[in-house]
């Protein structure tokens, strides 16, 4: 009896790798197109995500490192850093936790918000140009979509 593994090779053609490599191309020139529009700004692309993690956050406590730090799957030091980085450009603020002393809350300034507010616009323009390559990935993975 051959093995699942064997199994689940036998049923991917040339066709569905092709396909795998273009939507981890396609994601990868996403990638490079964002940490372009950020050094174009003097940030990093991480520096740009950090930014977009508080200004979409929509839970009820605030922003603490520790939570930045497992939003972009980095360890604590290094969102420390990304922190401390933004905070020293004007664009973040660290202010003590109100439910816990140990803890900082971060919140972005009026300056990282205008900062931020273009940066996602450029993002958000380069999402709907490439949208529909990407939609055409998602469908033809799920079958709703045309080959």
């Amino acid at each position: 009896m051959p093995s699942k593994k064997t199994d689940r090779q036998d049923r991917l053609t040339t066709s569905d790798y092709a396909k795998l490599a273009a939507f981890r191309h396609a994601l990868r020139a996403y990638v490079h197109f964002s940490d372009a529009a950020a050094a174009e700004v003097g940030l990093t692309g991480p520096h740009y995500q950090a930014m977009l993690v508080l200004r979409g956050w929509q839970h009820d406590a605030p922003v603490t490192i520790s939570e930045l730090a497992r939003q972009l799957f980095i360890k604590h030091h290094s969102a420390v850093g990304l922190v401390d980085r933004l905070a020293a450009e004007g664009l973040m603020v660290r202010e003590p936790s109100s439910v816990d002393r140990r803890k900082v809350e971060l919140r972005l300034t009026p300056r990282g918000l205008e900062l931020l507010a273009m940066l996602a616009d450029k993002h958000r323009d380069e999402l709907r140009r490439i949208g529909p390559a990407l939609g055409g990935f998602f469908g033809e993975l799920t079958g709703q979509g045309g080959s």
